[in-house]
């Protein structure tokens, strides 16, 4: 794999990482603030999952396209659908 390549894996590698930190740290703060909780919690496991992942590459320096190119898909999907997913879950639980 060329130089350029390795460091452009790294770093959106890392960007993914940080992204799902934060993004579990925004629904849990989002349900402190009101915001149901079960569909939040639901929503943000995808993300939790990407993010020890995420930790497990960056620990180990090792990094793989098919992590990139499946989560930038996940991630895609679930902010997509965020919203419907988000009522039908409340609807369902309440």
């Amino acid at each position: 794999m060329s130089s350029n390549s390795q460091r452009y894996l790294v770093l959106i590698s890392k960007i993914i990482f940080f992204y799902s930190i934060f993004y579990v740290i925004m629904k849990v703060i989002a349900m402190f603030g009101g915001a149901w909780v079960l569909p939040n919690l639901i929503l943000s496991l995808p993300y939790l999952l990407f993010a020890v992942v995420g930790a497990f590459m960056v620990k180990r320096n090792s990094y793989h396209w098919a992590y990139v190119i499946a989560v930038v898909i996940l991630i895609s999907i679930v902010r997509y659908y965020e919203r419907e997913w988000m009522l039908q879950l409340h609807e369902y639980f309440s």
